[in-house]
């Protein structure tokens, strides 16, 4: 399938140490034409932290008993995909379109868990919640359900999530609502960086398991149709109806969207703008690849073009 990466492909492309230093030519994933660059692997290679997963908190239930675990970094398009995924199964199976299917307990829908993971779990909280684990999803549940790792341009991502802090986000702390967008992209736990090393880490957990896709926001913009189609199957809907296909994706498109989210059209907080009239402030706002140019001044461009250089070659960035 088109976007689906699984721990064959990626297995090996770790060393087991300093020593195992080599050359290599990194391969096109999801869509990307693979670069002619050699790649020193050394360059990426850190030690794992010794860790353990766990979520000892009450909220471990909510994170478990997924068909599917969708896995990224906040403003990677998850809610495009949901939005997507959702518009899909509610048709097929005759349902009123909501972003929480699970609410029917309908078993014909896939149940799918969509997390932060990692990234909250250095970020939202406090020390408590983190010794409890209580953003990580479960260590039996990745061992148990698929694993889908959804990813983007950490620039781009950077340039959404500091929006979403900063205009949209009515509990963000007020010393971090007042940072300008240098200050913020330097953030120890907000900025390029930090995004960087969630990515790094995910995929050093994930790439060896035989249950691992990994997906690329900017192979389902390119080609929506293609790599949407890929995800049904792996979510057991091998051959999507058609017409029902063709509706969803009509449904999830940007502008649609934004049509519903200005009219409050949806029965989720998730797609509320932070105020109507500000079209920065909109969850749906505007999912351009690359957009993060016309935010970040030369200087800034250039410190986000090195923290991208720490970034797993793996994802094709």
């Amino acid at each position: 399938m088109a976007i689906e990466i699984t721990s064959e492909s990626l297995a090996g492309a770790q060393p087991e140490g300093a020593a195992a230093f080599k050359e290599s030519l990194p391969r096109g994933l999801s869509g990307f034409p693979a670069t002619n660059k050699p790649v020193s692997r050394l360059r990426f290679w850190r030690p794992t932290l010794r860790w353990t997963r766990r979520n000892f908190s009450s909220r471990a239930s909510e994170l478990s008993g997924g068909d599917a675990i969708i896995v990224s970094v906040p403003k990677s398009g998850r809610t495009w995909l949901r939005a997507f995924v959702c518009a899909y199964f509610c048709k097929r199976f005759g349902l009123e379109f909501t972003l929480r299917p699970e609410r029917y307990r309908d078993p014909r829908v896939p149940r799918l868990i969509f997390s932060h993971d990692l990234f909250e779990h250095r970020t939202k909280g406090g020390l408590w919640d983190r010794l409890r684990g209580k953003y990580l999803v479960p260590r039996t549940e990745l061992s148990r359900a698929k694993i889908v790792l959804l990813v983007r341009d950490p620039r781009d991502c950077f340039v959404s999530l500091y929006l979403q802090i900063t205009r949209r986000d009515p509990n963000a702390p007020v010393d971090l609502k007042q940072k300008g967008v240098s200050d913020m992209l330097r953030d120890e736990r907000f900025g390029v960086r930090a995004i960087v090393n969630t990515m790094n880490d995910w995929l050093n957990e994930f790439s060896r398991r035989d249950n691992f896709t990994l997906i690329r926001y900017e192979a389902l913009r390119a080609s929506p149709a293609e790599h949407f189609r890929d995800l049904l199957a792996l979510l057991v809907e091998s051959t999507p109806d058609i017409t029902i296909f063709e509706e969803a994706l009509k449904f999830a498109g940007f502008e649609n969207m934004q049509k519903l989210e200005a009219a409050g059209a949806f029965d989720s907080k998730i797609l509320r703008p932070g105020d109507v009239r500000d079209p920065e402030s909109f969850k749906v706002r505007r999912g351009k690849v690359g957009g993060y140019r016309e935010y970040l001044s030369f200087e800034d461009q250039k410190y986000a073009a090195d923290a991208l250089a720490e970034l797993d070659v793996r994802f094709g960035y």
